[in-house]
């Protein structure tokens, strides 16, 4: 099934891997076989990943964008998911992280990073910061 991605202008994303920017006009584009596919604000910079549930995400995001990256990236996203969840008493919280590493399992990276921003806007919920944006960024769209 085709996926269809409505662009505004100058927005960035990535496609397997390699950034592209739209140009300066709002625009759809068609992905007509699959790909991995992030939006500018699902990226997650290496300094973003500040927080047990954002080091969680992270891992996932790169084995998302990179498969290749799976073996070498597993063993730390085990071992933050386990952290969090030693941390965790919440069962909804707790299933999510369940359901997160079963995704990842089956290769269904995707999917586990939109669970991982369920665990994010927790932790923000958790720690005060419910007014935060629910981005993952707090940079400033460039432009």
């Amino acid at each position: 099934m085709p996926l269809k991605l409505s662009l505004r202008p100058g927005e960035r994303f990535v496609v397997n891997g390699a950034v592209v920017q739209n140009g300066d006009r709002r625009s759809a584009l068609v992905l007509q076989n699959k790909a991995s596919v992030l939006r500018e604000k699902d990226i997650m910079q290496p300094e973003e990943a500040n927080s047990p549930a954002r080091r969680i995400y992270f891992p996932v995001m790169l084995m998302y964008l990179d498969e290749g990256s799976q073996s070498a990236l597993y063993g730390e996203f085990a071992e933050r998911l386990a952290e969090f969840m030693g941390a965790v008493r919440n069962p909804v919280i707790l299933t999510e992280c369940l359901n997160i590493s079963a995704e990842v399992m089956a290769g269904e990276y995707y999917k586990a990073l939109m669970r991982c921003r369920k665990l994010i806007v927790y932790e923000d919920e958790r720690l005060g910061m419910a007014d935060v944006d629910p981005g993952l960024s707090t940079r400033q769209p460039t432009g």
